[in-house]
């Protein structure tokens, strides 16, 4: 699933915007496992998920 990022907070945590609509806040560690350091807002993300729905990663968006 593909999101856009709305914020990007001092400790490494995003919230994105996914396309449909729900905001969801990611941890540092799915941000940095993604290979993130930063993220600006606005910035075309994508989602991996587990299995029960917890974002483990945020990676570059598939065109």
């Amino acid at each position: 699933m593909q999101a856009t990022v709305s914020t990007f907070n001092s400790d490494g945590s995003a919230t994105v915007l996914r396309d449909d609509g729900v905001l969801v806040d990611v941890s540092a560690e799915a941000v940095t496992a993604g290979g993130w350091r930063m993220l600006r807002p606005g910035q075309r993300v994508t989602l991996e998920r587990s299995p029960d729905g917890v974002v483990t990663a945020l990676r570059r968006p598939v065109l």
